[in-house]
């Protein structure tokens, strides 16, 4: 009997063979892709370092058998162990960038980065940025994205984790950011210090039953990345509680909540919180300026 590796030769074959073997398994797609053939070519062609779009020239390449091995042991884990893609290749794309990911920190999936492109706009209008926090910055993709749009700012990339700091600062190096962006380690605002002209934060939002049936691609992510109390808004009470202090006069805050941001409406009736659409899909990402928080406060 014959085994795929004797059996499969070209880029054309491993798609193939691949997008057969997802369709055949009771995968979950979440991760940066929604289809069986979209998660076939990101894992043949970034394993092979070839380009996703344009590639045709390569489909009938033959491979070596040490690169047909890497493919088929992809493949394996990703449908036996369910291991989400991004982290097989040790890489995933946010904002058309590329950022060192591994199982210390979550896989970039955030509609934030469609924001951050546009610049905040409408709702910076005129004000200058100069410096941005990160907060729970996990693979520091949305502050590193936002360093690459606000060029002259300064961001800090905060996390309570040390593990996930570490992932951060490899791609602080891979975009060659380090005099304009650094990490701080810090529980919150714990450790923040000074003011920020804009904070954005992708916190743990997931609620205990929502975690409690993920699918099981996500028990490979870092829980703590993830789980936030029986509501899915422990760590967003605290930023709302505390942003104010560290937002300049007219600054933003922005906050992912996913899909608590029912409880999120419910917990704050009276926070003029603006709900952000996204023409890439996503949602549960609201908006609220410095002088909403404090007059909110003030009334509270």
């Amino acid at each position: 009997m014959t085994i795929p590796i004797d059996d499969l030769h070209s880029v054309r074959d491993y798609l193939r063979y691949a997008s057969s073997k997802f369709a055949a398994s009771p995968l979950f797609f979440g991760h940066g892709t929604d289809n069986v053939w979209d998660e076939a070519v990101q894992l043949v062609m970034r394993s092979l370092h070839l380009p996703l779009e344009n590639n045709t020239l390569f489909l009938d390449a033959r491979l070596t058998r040490e690169e047909r091995e890497v493919i088929l042991e992809r493949i394996d884990r990703r449908v036996n162990e369910r291991v989400p893609l991004a982290y097989l290749l040790g890489e995933a794309w946010f904002m058309g960038m590329p950022f060192h990911v591994d199982q210390r920190v979550l896989v970039p999936r955030s509609p934030i980065g469609e924001l951050i492109e546009n610049g905040f706009q409408p709702w910076l209008a005129d004000k200058p940025v100069e410096r941005i926090l990160d907060l729970c910055t996990g693979s520091g993709c949305i502050g590193i994205g936002a360093a690459s749009v606000f060029i002259e700012a300064e961001v800090d990339l905060s996390d309570i984790s040390a593990d996930a700091l570490e992932v951060a600062e490899s791609n602080i190096e891979m975009h060659e950011v380090r005099g304009r962006v650094r990490t701080v380690q810090s529980d919150v605002f714990e450790n923040i210090k000074g003011r920020y002209d804009i904070i954005v934060s992708n916190p743990p939002y997931v609620d205990a039953e929502d975690l409690s049936g993920m699918p099981d691609e996500y028990r490979h992510e870092p829980e703590l990345g993830l789980a936030a109390g029986k509501d899915g808004l422990d760590i967003a009470h605290r930023i709302i509680a505390d942003a104010a202090d560290h937002l300049t006069p007219g600054g933003l805050l922005v906050v992912e909540v996913g899909n608590s941001w029912v409880a999120m409406d419910e917990a704050y009736p009276d926070l003029p919180l603006t709900w952000l659409e996204f023409e890439n899909g996503g949602d549960g990402v609201f908006l609220i300026t410095e002088p909403d928080l404090r007059q909110w406060q003030a009334s509270s």
